[in-house]
């Protein structure tokens, strides 16, 4: 059966790889959001921002944060790695009024952890071959995280267990050597 040019199960199959990205008790308000005007949502990620050009983060945009957020938290990881989903850059305490993240910035009083690298920053994508998805997720917390900096993922998901009011993320994709 067909509808709109998409089958039933194409559907469905879509419906469940966007589900499987949420965690339980994962809520994602309407509008609240987090976009970049330097690449297009599922696009190719432009060189300057990963390990073949300056390496800086890109410029990164937030909006309907939940009232009562306290604090944003930012992930950005790659499922695709061939050891597992591999962490590019942990930011913690992101003041909730934060409408924009500039290009190779992060905001006064924010956290970073260290990422898979083993630094403590923005480590952009790096895939050993072919095309890997990047994925910047962003969290609105109900508190502020009391972790120091350069702790670990693991830390970091454990902190704010519990504390996530919503969640949204964008994804860019990247291959080695460049976009593709």
């Amino acid at each position: 059966m067909r509808f709109l040019g998409i089958s039933v199960l194409g559907f469905l199959l879509l419906a469940l790889a966007s589900f499987a990205q949420a965690g339980p008790g994962d809520f994602r308000p309407e509008g609240f959001r987090l976009t970049s005007p330097d690449f297009a949502l599922g696009g190719a990620i432009p060189s300057q921002f990963t390990c073949d050009g300056r390496n800086i983060s890109p410029t990164l945009e937030i909006a309907g944060v939940p009232a009562g957020a306290r604090s944003l938290v930012l992930i950005v990881d790659d499922p695709d790695a061939p050891s597992g989903t591999f962490t590019h850059w942990l930011v913690w305490n992101i003041p909730p009024e934060t409408k924009k993240l500039p290009a190779g910035a992060v905001p006064g009083n924010a956290l970073q952890g260290a990422n898979d690298f083993g630094d403590v920053r923005y480590s952009g994508p790096c895939p050993p071959s072919g095309t890997h998805r990047y994925f910047f997720k962003l969290f609105a917390l109900n508190s502020t995280v009391t972790l120091p900096p350069g702790a670990s993922r693991k830390d970091l998901d454990q902190a704010i267990q519990g504390r996530v009011l919503a969640k949204t993320a964008y994804m860019g994709r990247y291959a080695k050597g460049g976009s593709r």
